[in-house]
């Protein structure tokens, strides 16, 4: 399980039709082969790691729920370490089970940061309700409006400066989880 709080941003170094390897942040020492990490909201587990990497199998499903079929070597992802029993849950629940994938239909500069847009899929469109949650590319974020099977999010400052949310535009794509409490209630 994870909060959708992103720890830090690492670049791609390889991806194949099989095998992510991404560059290890110096602060994930505690990382060892089975540790799950949720890369851009994807819940991965580590399968090879040294000193500079950290290798993960993908499946179809990953990809078919994910954007990861457009990553490339440079690329930058969300990464978050699976939450710790003994710890403060910040954020949402947020499981790594992505359901699927948004495009980006807007970015609206506010005084205090960035209203971002974003077209749900038809298919996820029950699960995503206003003051809700939802992950996108992993990171935690409040629903502020629903409308015509988009949803709109305030981005902060500091979610702009220290997640991918800052370096996507219009037109992208986001890997989506829906707030579990409403999937389960749409069940």
């Amino acid at each position: 399980m994870f909060t959708g709080v992103v720890e830090t941003l690492a670049p791609v170094l390889s991806f194949t039709a099989t095998r992510l390897v991404i560059e290890r942040p110096k602060t994930f020492d505690d990382i060892q082969i089975g540790s799950s990490i949720a890369v851009s909201g994807v819940c991965l587990t580590v399968v090879a790691l040294d000193q500079r990497s950290l290798s993960f199998d993908v499946i179809p499903e990953s990809f078919d729920r994910s954007h990861f079929g457009s990553l490339k070597p440079g690329d930058q992802v969300n990464l978050e370490r699976a939450m710790r029993a003994d710890s403060r849950l910040e954020g949402h629940i947020v499981q790594g089970h992505v359901e699927g994938i948004g495009e980006i239909l807007s970015r609206e500069r506010t005084a205090k940061g960035e209203i971002l847009t974003v077209l749900i899929p038809l298919e996820l469109q029950s699960s995503v309700i206003s003051k809700g949650s939802i992950a996108l590319d992993g990171v935690s974020l409040t629903v502020m409006s629903v409308k015509d099977g988009a949803c709109s999010v305030a981005l902060i400052p500091l979610t702009i400066e220290t997640t991918t949310l800052g370096l996507k535009k219009k037109g992208d794509f986001l890997t989506i989880e829906t707030d579990i409490l409403a999937r389960y209630a749409h069940q």
